[in-house]
């Protein structure tokens, strides 16, 4: 799914227009992406979380030449689905 199928999606189940649902569908993306950049974890019941995890400084290799590089720590956003959805899935086996 992209974000056009998302978009005719809402706008077919609330009867509205295409540009309406648009509009909704990027504040919605937006208000998200907002969150995450100020270090927020967003929960929805249900579904899922988006969650940081830190990842901690390692020693890696540069492909190219084979030159060790030291990786700086870095936060990284990973998904949790819920166990709802999970189980969900498990289901459709």
């Amino acid at each position: 799914m992209i974000k056009a199928d998302l978009v005719n999606i809402v706008s077919r189940e609330l009867n509205i227009s295409k540009q309406e649902a648009e509009l909704g569908v990027n504040l919605f993306f937006e208000a998200i992406k907002e969150a995450i950049l100020k270090g927020e974890e967003i929960e929805f019941r249900g579904f899922g979380s988006f969650r940081f995890r830190q990842r901690a400084p390692r020693s890696g290799r540069n492909p190219r030449t084979g030159e060790l590089v030291k990786v700086p720590p870095k936060k990284v956003l990973y998904f949790k689905p819920s166990k709802l959805l999970k189980e969900m899935l498990n289901q459709n086996k």
